[in-house]
């Protein structure tokens, strides 16, 4: 047998690739007679099975009923449900913005920030940001003619609300922001080259126990281990679920004290069954009282080698090479600063450009194919450039190979983090001071409120007594 017959067929093919494939015993879209649901007539379903490039295997359907001439189409997700859920946020500002593709499946919700409005989780979607709000504007719209004569107050205030969606698609409303919240991880906001924090932004986060329930996942148990105490450079390993299969692995766990920084945890998963892996890095102790900027000014391939701490709250950012990644981005990383860079190249190449793909536009090609090419060069050492670290958290490190004196090339400073910062980091409603205050005047009313029970309750036994 040869190995052509041992390679698996490949039924997802992208668009142009399938086009190019078609014969007249070989049809792309497959055709299947169904029941219409709206005359209980026989009308025809179209199934393409596709890879959207950058993206994930779906699944496009359409129906049409030749006899009451309903229609319908939706999108349905082929691949598996990712380890993490994701939120990916557009700001608006520009027509072009509202013409980036959106893949909403059919776990994901919406949200349009400004017009307060939230899309809950239905059938799955291939649009743009334009034809999504457009989608909402029209069902609110239908009704309206019957809505004015029986609710006139509420037929009021849902034409303003179209109106103010209007005036967002017609670019009198000027910036808005789009949320998609999907705890599969299969939605998806088409980015741009160059795009920085505040314009584009993919942050992941783990699924609560509901959202697993809710997608058919199986829960974590909840092993028994004994208290004990975690010594540095020892590895401990407790019993998990795979958050891609669900089948039983290890996670472990490990703290390392970093030289002039501070102790991090590396946490690791590999799956045996399905061959899933993640690491990631939390970082130690107590919350700085200041926000932290370190700036390093990358001249050879020896820099390239120094250690590299980004924690979940850092933004990191190339100005060389107009590289903007977002808090969140890429999790916690503990990596040099060429393992850095080349994660960051494998995470765009071929999620979100490819040379193989024909759906791009010649501009929108070129510009990405540009930016890789910076990327590649100053990770192979050909290239100078600057590299930010700002973490309002002051959690992540990068290596000075001079320490303890200080680096040439690299510069920090503290700051004080803005009312903003503080809110996105759930830090203002932390109560850091008064506990014992607290809990005395808790005691005191405590123990006032039983000598006052205890009072009424012997003066009722004197009234009986007297009786």
């Amino acid at each position: 047998m040869t190995d052509n017959e041992n390679k698996p067929v490949d039924i997802f093919q992208d668009v142009g690739e399938a086009a190019e494939n078609v014969t007249d015993n070989n049809q792309v879209v497959q055709e299947i007679e169904s029941l219409c649901m709206q005359c209980h007539e026989q009308g025809m379903t179209r199934l393409l099975l596709t890879r959207i490039p950058f993206f994930k295997e779906v699944v496009l359907m359409s129906f049409a009923c030749p006899h009451c001439g309903f229609r319908n189409s939706e999108i349905q997700n082929a691949g598996v449900i990712q380890p993490r859920g994701c939120i990916q946020t557009l700001q608006v500002t520009s027509k072009g913005d509202l013409d980036r593709q959106v893949v909403k499946s059919e776990t994901c919700s919406s949200t349009f920030v400004e017009l307060d409005l939230e899309i809950p989780p239905q059938r799955g979607q291939l649009t743009t940001v334009e034809g999504l709000l457009s989608n909402v504007l029209e069902d609110l719209d239908a009704d309206q003619p019957a809505r004015k004569d029986i609710d006139p107050e509420t037929y009021e205030k849902i034409a303003a609300f179209i109106q103010k969606g209007r005036d967002m698609l017609e670019g009198r409303a000027y910036p808005f922001i789009l949320r998609l919240n999907d705890p599969a991880g299969n939605s998806w906001i088409e980015p741009q080259a160059g795009d920085p924090q505040t314009k584009w932004s993919r942050v992941e986060y783990d699924r609560t126990p509901e959202q697993n329930q809710a997608l058919g996942l199986a829960n974590p148990e909840e092993g028994q281990q004994d208290d004990h105490d975690i010594r540095p450079d020892e590895v401990h390993t407790f019993p998990a679920s795979c958050p891609s299969c669900t089948h039983p692995c290890n996670t472990h766990m490990k703290l390392v004290e970093i030289p002039h920084f501070k102790e991090v945890v590396i946490m690791s998963t590999v799956c045996d069954d399905c061959g899933y892996k993640s690491n990631e890095v939390k970082t130690g102790g107590e919350v700085s009282s200041l926000g932290r900027k370190i700036t390093l000014k990358v001249e050879d391939a020896d820099d390239l080698a120094r250690d590299i701490l980004k924690s979940e709250t850092c933004a990191l950012s190339i100005p060389e090479l107009n590289l903007d990644l977002h808090p969140g981005t890429l999790g916690g990383r503990f990596t040099t600063l060429e393992g850095l860079l080349a994660q960051v190249h494998d995470e765009l190449y071929g999620r979100v450009y490819s040379q193989q793909s024909d759906s791009m536009e010649t501009e929108k090609n070129a510009k990405w194919q540009a930016f890789l090419d910076g990327l590649s060069e100053a990770r192979e050492g050909k290239r100078q450039f600057t590299i930010i670290l700002d973490d309002p958290l002051a959690a992540s490190y990068l290596q000075n190979i001079y320490a303890p004196d200080p680096d040439p090339n690299m510069t920090t400073e503290d700051y004080e983090r803005t009312h903003e910062q503080n809110e996105d980091l759930g830090l203002n409603d932390m109560v850091l001071e008064g506990y014992e205050d607290e809990n005395e005047n808790e005691n005191e009313a405590a123990k006032r409120v039983a000598e006052e029970e205890a009072g009424n309750a012997a003066k009722r036994q004197e009234t009986e007594s007297e009786a």
